[in-house]
């Protein structure tokens, strides 16, 4: 049993809580995976050593991991109305995921995602990213009653909308949104390797309640608080795909749940610790 899971069920077992409610309000894209020894140079040709297909992207990967923990995951979204697009939804919903969607009349967003040796991603994106808009007829009135929510896409009015939730978490890679929008974030998750995640202390106003910087196997820095430590592997190592937002999720979770922030990160980085487990975005078993 992986970690997070072990984590989940040893609390559920051991308290009488509420049921918990989490949200994602974000976006999803149809992923393509392919395991190489290395990843092509200019000019090189590569062989494949294995390849599969699955939804994934920031949103779509927080959702599945939410539906492990929560007990109730709804994630509003946008989705190309296509065949990638219908099958990201089924198969988000058969992870545990209730899709609020709002179909768009564009080709579903896609990624190529090479695994090279040691598991670490790089990612080639393939057409408009689609994000859900407060205009869309989606039942945003559920998020009133959202314990945690985590943000990774949308225009300004689906972040309002999010911010319902009774703690908002989101990605830094939405900085310019936040900035404009001026309004509380219980967390802001930047990356300390992805320049486009990164984050600037004070670069908000309001100032989020707490802003953290992860950096892999260093573990990663957050305000207040000061330096984290990366958790141990609890099992073989597989790639890097959807760690930071399995952090995201984990800290969201954690924090919807009312927990000090030095043990939601602690229980945050246990979650990023366990994607690197785990086999491209939905961490599914070899074929």
């Amino acid at each position: 049993m992986c970690v997070v899971q072990a984590i989940v069920v040893d609390r559920r077992s051991e308290r009488q809580w509420a049921t918990m409610r989490a949200a994602v309000v974000g976006h999803v894209e149809w992923i393509e995976f392919l395991r190489v020894e290395n990843v092509p140079k200019p000019g090189e040709v590569v062989t494949a050593l294995e390849s599969w297909q699955e939804p994934g992207g920031g949103g779509g990967v927080a959702a599945a991991r939410l539906a492990e923990l929560a007990d109730e995951v709804v994630m509003f979204t946008a989705l190309g109305d296509d065949e990638l697009g219908r099958r990201a939804k089924r198969e988000l919903e058969a992870c545990g995921v209730r899709m609020e969607v709002a179909w768009r009349d564009a080709p579903q967003r896609r990624a190529t995602v090479f695994l090279d040796e040691v598991g670490e991603r790089t990612i080639t994106l393939i057409g408009e990213r689609h994000a859900p808009c407060a205009g869309d007829e989606l039942c945003w009135d559920d998020l009133d009653g959202a314990d945690a929510a985590y943000f990774t896409a949308g225009d300004r009015a689906a972040l309002l909308h999010a911010r319902r939730a009774g703690v908002l978490v989101a990605t830094s890679r939405e900085l310019a949104l936040l900035q404009a929008a001026s309004i509380h974030v219980d967390a802001v998750v930047g990356s300390g390797s992805d320049e486009k995640e990164q984050y600037v202390p004070a670069s908000l106003d309001p100032s989020p309640g707490i802003a953290v910087v992860t950096s892999g196997s260093l573990g990663g820095w957050a305000h207040p608080g000061g330096p984290f430590r990366a958790q141990r592997l609890q099992g073989p190592r597989e790639d890097t795909y959807g760690c930071g937002d399995s952090f995201a999720a984990g800290l969201a979770y954690a924090l919807g749940r009312r927990t000090q922030a030095a043990e939601a990160l602690t229980f945050a980085a246990s979650c990023g610790a366990d994607a690197l487990t785990r086999r491209g975005a939905l961490g599914r078993p070899h074929l």
